[in-house]
């Protein structure tokens, strides 16, 4: 649970980072890779992401501009990262302006549970994680390379002269 703002700030900023790592690597054909048959695409994980914090911090009635839950996905890899960026950025001022250390332990009904706003930062943060993860492994299997938002990705071990772990 974060405890106060900027402690927040800071680690969106990484998050945010990486996230927008990912996305850059995506392009328009990738966006149909899908799980499964029956499961979301690459494009529909990131318009998720994407939307996330819009939705998520609508519950505790903090505005946040970004894509409602049911937009369609949009046709391009580009109109996903410009409504990341301007998402992500919304989230920021909208936090800084709105909320304090102090607002961090009010509560909230979120998804039929009571989650202090500090919490929900933490989930909102711990969910662009697990989609991103989703991401990188639909996007090789789309035959694109990850960026390795979180430590290298196999591709970057050779450009520090190192040998990949092994598979």
């Amino acid at each position: 649970m974060f405890r106060s703002i900027d402690d927040f700030l800071k680690s969106w900023k990484n998050e945010s980072e990486s996230t927008l790592k990912e996305l850059n690597g995506l392009t328009d054909a990738t966006l149909s890779q899908p799980v499964t048959d029956d499961h979301r695409t690459l494009g529909r994980i990131a318009w998720h992401l994407t939307g996330t914090p819009h939705e998520m911090m609508a519950r505790t009635g903090l505005h946040v501009e970004g894509p409602a839950e049911d937009a369609p996905v949009p046709a391009t890899a580009k109109a996903i990262v410009d409504a990341y960026t301007r998402t992500s950025a919304s989230l920021e001022a909208a936090i800084r302006r709105q909320w304090s250390d102090a607002s961090l332990t009010e509560m909230d009904e979120m998804y039929g549970e009571q989650w202090a706003r500090g919490a929900t930062l933490l989930v909102l943060i711990v969910h662009q994680a697990h989609h991103r993860g989703q991401m990188t492994v639909l996007m090789r299997q789309a035959g694109v390379t990850v960026a390795g938002s979180v430590g290298p990705a196999k591709e970057a071990w050779a450009q520090w002269g190192m040998q990949p772990p092994a598979v």
